[in-house]
């Protein structure tokens, strides 16, 4: 069972969310929190294994909830940003505080389930437009924290081309197409980079490879 915990500010929603993740077999919603602050102590009192963390609550806010989720000692709890819109303007804070994706309050339920999962697994979620919501943000801005290209020392050069195409949003099954590798080539090339980069889940990577240089927005 996946354990999932709810944190937003309005009842109403909370009740939403708990009822169509809840229809799932798989999934277990064990509790629910009203603030940043009461998330960040159900998560870690309930074993939490996914977290939907609405971005704007009183008091402790979700982006601040996320980046003490996102300590080690919380290492295994994921969190999914819940939004009014795609592009709201918070998305590349929450990615570098640690959170694993992104999904607007109007989602599917047949949506929701499988970013559940998705994330449950240690994968990403992060749609082609939150993708480009992301680059878009780095181009207007810049990165919020430059890293040395050093830091890319680590990896071999096939393991550069495999982030190349990570930053720019394609899947592994896309990854292993582009550059003439199986799936599970493009897999493992995609987990070890995260244990070498010390990243989450590809979303860091994303940020990462933005933040080192590696690749520019706006330029292939």
């Amino acid at each position: 069972m996946i354990r999932v915990l709810l944190a937003d500010d309005q009842a109403l929603v909370r009740a939403g969310f708990r009822v169509l993740a809840g229809s799932a077999c798989d999934i277990e919603v064990v509790g629910e929190a009203a603030d940043g602050a009461a998330a960040v102590d159900l998560a870690r009192s309930l074993r939490a294994e996914v977290v939907l963390m609405d971005i704007r609550m009183p008091g402790t806010d979700g982006l601040e909830a996320t980046r003490q989720i996102a300590a080690p000692e919380l290492s295994g709890v994921r969190v999914i940003i819940l939004t009014t819109y795609e592009e709201d303007e918070y998305v590349f804070e929450a990615i570098r505080a640690g959170a694993s994706g992104f999904l607007v309050k109007d989602t599917e339920p047949e949506d929701l389930i499988s970013a559940i999962r998705v994330v449950a697994r240690g994968d990403a979620l992060l749609s082609p437009s939150v993708t480009r919501t992301l680059i878009s943000s780095i181009a207007g801005r810049g990165p919020a924290q430059q890293l040395d290209a050093s830091a890319l020392s680590v990896l071999t050069d096939r393991e550069r081309e495999v982030l190349a195409q990570v930053a720019a949003g394609m899947s592994n099954n896309q990854i292993a197409a582009a550059l003439f590798m199986s799936q599970l080539t493009a897999k493992t090339h995609v987990s070890r980079m995260m244990a070498k980069l010390g990243a989450r889940d590809r979303a860091q990577l994303v940020v990462i490879a933005y933040e080192t240089g590696l690749v520019r927005p706006g330029l292939s």
